[in-house]
This record gives C-alpha cells, structure tokens and sequence, in this order.
C-alpha cells in the first residue's frame, strides 16, 4: 500500500497529457500489487492464492518498467526513479518469500 501511495504522489507532477496514459498505467499496476494479494488471501486454496501473488508480481514487474520509462522521460528525478525502483524491489523480495512459503507450505500438504 505504501508504494502505492508513493505512486499516486510521484505521478502528481506529470504532465497533464499523460493523465489517461503513463499516469493511468502506473497507478493501475500500483493499485493492481495489493488488491491481488488481498485478493488471494481470500481464496480458498493455495494455488488460488499463488496464482494472485503471481499476477501481483506481474504487475511490480510492470510499475518498475513504467518507472524507468517516466525517468527516461524527465517527468521523475533520477533519485525519485532510484527510490521507486528500491521500494518496487523491497515488495519483490517480501512477494517471493511469501510465495515460496506457500508453495512449501502446498507441497507439505500434498505430503
């Protein structure tokens, strides 16, 4: 939710043209990350739920790829796309441990 929050404030600043363009990409993939992952966690298997957090990590992957592209286009400062780039990579790291701890976690029970 974090990054999420910082996207919404990142993208503030862009020009006005990009509103239904790169603004719209970002804050969807943003937004996408957690409501998959909440999502998931209300479903009622463990495949569900890997299959959400993979569709998150598809969306993180996503953002980071729009922040580059807002970097390489001026609209962000060289430190905010670092930030936003360390932010993205923190969530992915915390995405694959909890990933892997299911999918362990799937095959304990198949067990």
């Amino acid at each position: 939710m974090d990054l999420v929050v910082q996207v919404y404030r990142l993208t503030q600043g862009f020009p006005g043209h990009e509103m239904y363009g790169l603004v719209g990409q970002m804050r969807r993939a943003a937004v996408s990350i957690p409501s998959n992952i909440a999502e998931g966690h209300t479903r009622e298997s463990s495949k569900e739920y890997l299959q959400h957090l993979s569709i998150a990590q598809g969306s993180l992957a996503e953002l980071e790829t729009q922040i580059e592209i807002a970097g390489r286009l001026a609209y962000l400062t060289a430190d905010q796309v670092a930030q936003g780039l360390a932010q993205a990579a923190s969530l992915g790291k915390q995405l694959h441990a909890l990933h892997d701890a299911l999918r362990g976690r799937r095959h304990d029970i198949a067990a």
